[in-house]
């Protein structure tokens, strides 16, 4: 017992006296170990500068007034990371055995600056450090075997983090909080941050499989959580510190435009079908050069579910080549309407008149680059195409829909659409349509449902505005029309030749040609054909499309009466063009047809009020006028004889 309480008093001893000589230890000298061994780590210049402080047990701490990590030496800007108020811990009993242990690393509002170039530098690749960091021994024990230096706990508060991505925008964020627990040199390691990119809070957590060795430049397992108001990303796969990463991404938003809001990108109110909700799978990889190949991609937008694969580069705006493809496409929010069953969509357009709420297309500068699109129908709203191949290019908000091959209303749409985003919303196009069912067309796009027919149509555009309305009343082009047999229902011409009164029925015509041309969203019409088996129609006048109105008269005219001059009934179609009132204009067919019996029956007349009332009536004169001024005159006559 005597040796044993002696063996314990030396240890006492020996304690005592390590533990004291940690006290005899100057705070400066205490601050130039930690100072070297953070450079041995990262092989950055570190500066421990202003009043440093200590504590001693069981952590040996060093407080100091400055803390700054140098940057690469090809950075551009300063130091990677400076801080006014940094605190450093040593585990004092790592210590007593001849190695630094860095418990922990804190500093409060610093500054921290990344930079990447596109060669895959960048500066946070500390070549110099990772598991060859070593502790420099005393000169006087040269066969003593260094050992590694790990920091089990990194805390950063309220830090200001510039990134600056060489072909990119500069970020810039403030009030970014940042730690890292590492409490096992070849273990994994956890990750947090938390920033404002907005206005909202964005949470990140990672998980790094052997951070020692992800330090020393190996690609390693990481999982990875990033979660922010309206949605939120999760990753599982490899990453590494040269920018690389890979492996399965899920990206889920309740409210999409909130959640890239939050993310920096902007509010995007984004149309109904194009991702409003998102939930999105695929495979991604990340190059260290910035390009980013997704595959095995599924995304579900509010319904619509596209497949496929896309390419993007990431330098500045982003540059994306994808080709994606999907069963019925549902884009009837992008033009701010849902259709209903049966056609109710056109109805209640057309008793409300064309949507006013604004079109928000700012979307379209987020990207540049060709998205090749194949559908198996296409709902727009307005118009409905079958099976469609579309190839989009968008370039500096300017999206072009080139029509490759469309199938709609039983035949094919060629062309291509324009939306134009630069300078305020246009849209514009030049379309052609063959073998196409003109009474679905026009029922969806403008609300008509009378015309029957198989026909051939070309049309050119263009508008511009922030909603429907502003866009359909400015509206401007030219077109033609060509139809086949076909029919026009609500009236028939056929009966109305025979009794002015006709109303309702239905009028069938061999072949019905026109053009047209469309200013400030007024379709004018001078020359419309059509031929029946015993007549001939033409037509006049205007489509609103606008105030959905329309103010036309068709003259049909009867080839084989009224002495092989014919018989013409104008008939005059007008008011809301969704319940129109035709009104044959019979004063119009008595001046057309009857203009030489007119003439005779005047002349008759004029004879008889000349013989037997001795009346002469003047050019232009109404009979009631001539005699009241026959009247006028006896009486005149009358009076002055009186008078004499």
């Amino acid at each position: 017992m005597k040796w044993i309480r002696r063996i314990f008093g030396i240890l006492l001893l020996i304690i005592v006296v390590a533990v004291g000589s940690l006290f005899l230890l100057p705070a400066d000298r205490i601050a130039r170990i930690a100072a070297d061994q953070l450079r041995n780590l990262t092989g950055r210049e570190v500066t421990i500068t202003g009043d440093v402080g200590l504590t001693f047990w069981p952590v040996l701490g060093v407080s100091a007034g400055g803390l700054e990590v140098g940057n690469a030496t090809w950075a551009k800007d300063g130091a990677m990371l400076s801080a006014a108020n940094a605190a450093i811990g040593v585990d004092a009993m790592a210590l007593l055995r001849g190695e630094i242990k860095i418990t922990n690393i804190e500093a409060q509002s610093p500054t921290i600056r990344l930079e990447q170039r596109l060669d895959g530098r960048a500066s946070w690749q500390f070549t110099d450090g990772g598991s060859d960091a070593q502790i420099k021994t005393a000169p006087t024990a040269p066969d003593r075997t260094p050992r590694a230096l790990t920091i089990q706990r990194l805390n950063i508060s309220d830090a200001t983090l510039i990134y600056d991505a060489e072909g990119g925008d500069l970020v810039h964020y403030e009030g970014v909080d940042l730690s890292l627990d590492w409490p096992v040199r070849m273990g994994d390691a956890v990750i947090k941050a938390s920033l404002s990119p907005a206005s909202d809070r964005v949470t990140v957590e990672a998980t790094v499989d052997r951070f020692d060795q992800f330090l020393n430049g190996d690609i390693r397992p990481v999982r990875l959580r990033l979660d922010a108001k309206g949605g939120g990303v999760s990753l599982i796969g490899r990453a590494g510190l040269s920018g690389a990463v890979a492996g399965d991404l899920w990206l889920r938003a309740s409210d999409t435009g909130r959640f890239l809001g939050a993310l920096g990108a902007g509010y995007v109110a984004l149309p109904q079908g194009l991702g409003r909700t998102t939930d999105v799978k695929l495979q991604m990889t990340l190059t260290p050069d910035r390009r980013l190949a997704l595959r095995d991609l599924v995304a579900d937008l509010d319904g619509n579910t596209l497949r496929g694969a896309a390419d993007i580069t990431l330098n500045g705006t982003p540059n994306v080549n994808a080709q994606l493809s999907t069963g019925a496409l549902n884009l009837a929010g992008f033009a701010g309407s849902t259709p209903q069953p049966g056609g109710a969509a056109s109805t209640s357009a057309a008793d409300a008149g064309w949507s006013k709420t604004p079109i928000d297309a700012s979307g379209l500068a987020a990207f540049n680059g060709e998205i090749a699109l194949r559908a198996d129908s296409i709902e727009l709203g307005t118009l409905t195409l079958g099976s469609t191949r579309i190839l989009l290019r968008n370039d500096r908000s300017r999206l072009v829909a080139e029509l490759r091959e469309a199938n709609a209303y039983d035949g094919t749409v060629s062309g291509e659409f324009v939306v134009n985003n630069r300078n305020g919303l246009s849209v514009g196009g030049k379309l052609a349509a063959q073998a196409i069912s003109m009474q679905p067309l026009l029922q969806q796009t403008v609300g008509l449902s009378r015309l029957k027919g198989i026909g051939d149509a070309e049309l050119s555009f263009l508008g511009s505005g922030q909603s429907l309305d502003a866009i359909m009343r400015s509206l401007r082009g030219d077109g033609a029309i060509n139809v086949g047999r076909g029919s026009i229902d609500g009236i028939d011409l056929d009966g109305l030749m025979g009794n002015f009164d006709v109303k309702g029925g239905t009028t069938l015509f061999d072949s019905l040609g026109a053009t047209f041309a469309i200013d400030q969203g007024v379709l004018r019409n001078e020359d419309l054909l059509m031929l029946l088996p015993n007549f001939t129609a033409s037509g006049v006048g205007i489509v609103d499309l606008g105030a959905q109105t329309l103010d036309y008269t068709v003259t049909p005219k009867a080839l084989r009466v009224n002495g092989r001059r014919g018989l013409s009934v104008p008939v005059r179609i007008f008011g809301p063009w969704i319940s129109p009132k035709i009104k044959p204009d019979v004063q119009a067919a008595i001046d057309m047809n009857f203009a030489k019996e007119k003439d005779k029956f005047r002349q008759k007349l004029d004879e008889k009020l000349q013989q037997e009332l001795g009346v002469v009536r003047e050019e232009g004169q109404s009979v009631e006028d001539a005699l009241k001024q026959q009247v006028e005159d006896e009486l005149k006559r009358s009076l002055f004889n009186l008078l004499k």
